[in-house]
């Protein structure tokens, strides 16, 4: 079996309706995390994963505590099956479960944290969009194409990204862009309002850029966009006691290891409108020289955005029970 890996919990974008249900049906501790879920969220868990459709899923306030959930039964349901993390990190969102696998804070403080944060960053968004579209009409379309949101940005090298938004919002007047995922050497996520990312879609593809993809999300998250977002979270956050970490633990925001409950406090609060640094987290785990990484949580993406980080550490799916069953097998 598997001794010295890394659990790699995933963020926004993974959900599903009806993931983890099955560690639910299969572990007396799963279920009796969905019941403290439940008292958490004021909702009934179980029927929150299982009723969700994609729609639903989509609202930050329903996909935070849903995927959190998700993350925290899968890795809890690798802990009885013998998988033990030595080393923890989460995409965006995913950095909550790994806060509680790296032992900083309870799975209780987590719920009662990503609740607030995904309502928090809803009323955000919902503002932004309404205040992006004054006599819209009621129309939906229209309303979706002026809002602002993210879009990935294919086929051109993240710094070359970063330089190119460095440039133009010094030189050119073009405001309102951000990277906000720097998620692997072939993409890069960027945050901004609607004719921001209208205006920038044309010039990433006169750079070179293969495709320029408008994402399906709430709101333009990681990015100075979301300054209300963080300033209503804020007080929530001060109420919950980090602790140092117990295992190694990687910051989205520095793309480093973190080394105490406060900086890890300080960075909860600065992940909400800064670029998550994918590439230099995952060669700050690879550093350490780990025997694999596990997935655990729904979905293959941070799968994806390993392998092309070019790291010779095998990485597996951990979002199922029948995933978790194929480790072994994968392995050899």
């Amino acid at each position: 079996m598997l001794k010295n890996i890394v659990f790699l919990f995933p963020g926004q974008g993974a959900q599903y309706q009806g993931m983890a249900l099955d560690f639910l049906a299969s572990s007396d501790a799963v279920i009796k995390l969905f019941d403290l879920a439940s008292d958490i969220y004021e909702k009934d868990a179980h029927e929150m994963l299982r009723d969700s459709g994609e729609d639903v899923l989509k609202r930050t306030d329903v996909s935070q505590p849903a995927i959190t959930l998700a993350n925290i039964a899968a890795a809890t349901y690798l802990g009885e099956q013998g998988y033990i993390p030595s080393a923890c990190a989460g995409f965006s969102l995913g950095e909550y479960a790994a806060l509680v696998f790296s032992g900083v804070i309870s799975a209780a403080d987590c719920f009662l944290l990503v609740k607030a944060r995904g309502e928090a960053m809803q009323k955000t968004a919902d503002s932004l969009r309404e205040a992006s579209q004054p006599g819209s009409g009621g129309d939906s379309s229209a309303a979706a194409d002026a809002a602002p949101g993210m879009a990935a940005v294919v086929g051109l090298a993240p710094e070359k990204a970063e330089e190119l938004i460095a440039q133009w919002a010094a030189a050119e007047g073009l405001k309102d862009i951000y990277a906000a995922n720097i998620n692997s050497p072939k993409q890069v996520v960027v945050s901004g309002t609607a004719a921001a990312l209208t205006e920038a879609e044309a010039r990433f593809k006169e750079a070179g850029a293969r495709r320029v993809l408008r994402l399906p999300v709430a709101g333009p998250f990681h990015s100075p966009l979301m300054n209300s977002a963080a300033e209503a979270f804020m007080p929530v956050l001060e109420s919950v006691t980090f602790n140092d970490p117990v295992i190694p633990l990687f910051s989205n925001v520095t793309g480093k290891q973190v080394f105490s409950g406060a900086e890890a406090k300080k960075l909860a609060l600065q992940q909400i409108t800064s670029p998550v640094r994918w590439i230099e987290e995952e060669a700050a785990i690879a550093a350490l020289g780990f025997e694999a990484c596990l997935e655990a949580g729904p979905g293959k993406v941070l799968q994806g955005l390993w392998r092309d980080s070019g790291s010779g550490i095998p990485v597996f799916a951990a979002g199922t029970i029948d995933d978790i069953n194929n480790i072994e097998g994968m392995e050899r």
